[in-house]
């Protein structure tokens, strides 16, 4: 597992917080050839991804869970989630990127139900519902027509196919919730589920792998071999992930210091702390946070 996670724009491409008002929708075969149909895990600042899979499989690694997606779904990418994805090389599709937080300004008028799609990372299997499929579809083809040229008021129109899209989805999700995930009846699944909620709930007590694999019912070495299978990497790892994503978090919107961050998140000693973060994140605290700060004041906004 890679310690350092890239903050890209486009995968691939320096990101860049200036980006308010972006939209982009490219077939997944362009980049992907180039890279060996594999995205190594990074992460967007303030943009949101929605990749419909036309054709193929895909391994998708989302903040901790890897799960395979088979054509045809869409794979629904919230910015500030840790994601990476193995394609097979018949994989074609086409993915929308957008800036997330003004879709959220007028979906929180219109439609606020809406908001909790936009915010969870999800798998959404499109195989039992062709006329659905058809029209969402529509929705990525009409934005691609949209943004080939320059156009007046081109930014209203493509917002207006984004929300649209998600209205969409959210009807097809409420047709059937249980097709929203992958293999979640599996016993393997409903442990992780169980592990990973546990995690959620308790990353800020600093537990050991032994704390979680005791509440969890089984040894710390079964623990580790089901997260590896399931996740491809070990509970450690998943532990120290969840840790990370909420401290480059608290960095970014807080006023934390440094010390209280770090006791904020379990630590006792905040030297620890530092070395934590700088060995999983490749920075210091205070460099990422004055990073954050230089790029919110060389942009916009950080989302």
């Amino acid at each position: 597992m890679a310690t350092t996670i890239p903050n890209f724009a486009l995968y691939g491409e320096q990101s860049g917080l200036s980006w308010e008002n972006f939209f982009n929708v490219e077939r997944i075969s362009l980049r992907s050839k180039d890279i060996n149909w594999r995205a190594n895990p990074h992460v967007h600042d303030s943009l949101i991804q929605v990749l419909f899979i036309q054709r193929g499989q895909v391994e998708v690694l989302m903040n901790y869970s890897r799960q395979q997606a088979r054509a045809p779904c869409l794979i629904l990418v919230p910015a500030q989630t840790v994601h990476g994805f193995h394609y097979t090389p018949d994989t074609e599709g086409l993915t929308i990127t957008a800036s997330q937080r003004p879709l959220e300004s007028v979906i929180t008028t219109l439609a606020p139900d809406v908001l909790k799609l936009i915010h969870k990372p999800c798998i959404i299997p499109l195989e039992y519902y062709p006329e659905e499929k058809d029209i969402v579809w529509q929705f990525y083809c009409s934005m691609m027509n949209e943004l080939r040229v320059p156009m007046i008021n081109q930014t209203a129109m493509c917002a207006s196919l984004c929300i649209s899209l998600f209205v969409h989805l959210s009807r097809i999700i409420d047709l059937n919730v249980e097709n929203q995930q992958i293999d979640n009846s599996s016993r393997k699944a409903s442990q992780i589920n169980k592990f990973l909620a546990i995690v959620d709930q308790k990353f800020r007590q600093r537990l050991t792998v032994n704390d979680y694999s005791c509440e969890m019912g089984m040894s710390p070495g079964h623990l580790s071999r089901l997260c590896r299978l399931t996740l491809g990497m070990s509970s450690l790892d998943v532990i120290n992930m969840r840790v990370l994503q909420e401290a480059q978090r608290e960095l970014v919107y807080t006023s934390k210091t440094i010390k209280q961050l770090a006791a904020f998140l379990g630590f006792n000693d905040e030297a620890y702390f530092t070395r934590f973060f700088h060995k999983h994140a490749g920075v210091s605290p205070s460099q990422f946070r004055e990073r954050a700060v230089r790029e919110i004041a060389m942009g916009e906004e950080y989302v």
